[in-house]
């Protein structure tokens, strides 16, 4: 049951995710977006300082701290309401959510009956392997629980 929940909780969030695609229009400014939006709106640091209620070299460190990375997500937000602003946070996957569960999936299977393929071969009682995916498959639906395909590396 609580494997169906996730597969649609995960459908649900990967509609949601594909709106949007490609990540690459978010890609932040080369001096970050306070300083990008900041400039365009013909605003100075002095007055977005007073705006959000710090000095105008604190702006200034803010900005820097966007720009390598390091900016916490509460003071994003504060500055991004003192320039009538949204802050929008979100972690889009390289890959939709079910295609990562997949590939993990099947990976976490393909090694298991690797290694079995293995030490029957070394114990001379080779696996006719007729149908790799058949197997595959097998294996994930019945020695696989979702919650443990992140437990190994």
């Amino acid at each position: 049951m609580k494997k169906e929940i996730r597969g649609r909780a995960r459908k649900r969030l990967d509609e949601r995710l594909t709106a949007l695609e490609p990540a690459s229009r978010f890609a932040v400014p080369p001096r970050g977006w306070i300083r990008a939006i900041r400039d365009a709106l013909g605003m100075s640091g002095s007055q977005l300082g007073q705006r959000i209620g710090i000095t105008a070299q604190s702006v200034q460190n803010l900005e820097a701290s966007e720009a390598n990375g390091t900016v916490q997500l509460n003071t994003l937000r504060k500055a991004a309401e003192a320039m009538n602003c949204v802050l929008v946070y979100a972690l889009i996957p390289k890959t939709s959510l079910e295609a990562t569960v997949q590939e993990r999936e099947r990976a976490i299977a393909s090694d298991a009956l690797r290694r079995v393929s293995h030490s029957m071969a070394l114990e001379d009682q080779g696996v006719v392997d007729t149908d790799t995916e058949a197997r595959i498959q097998h294996y994930i639906a019945n020695n696989l629980r979702q919650r443990d395909i992140w437990d190994k590396p």
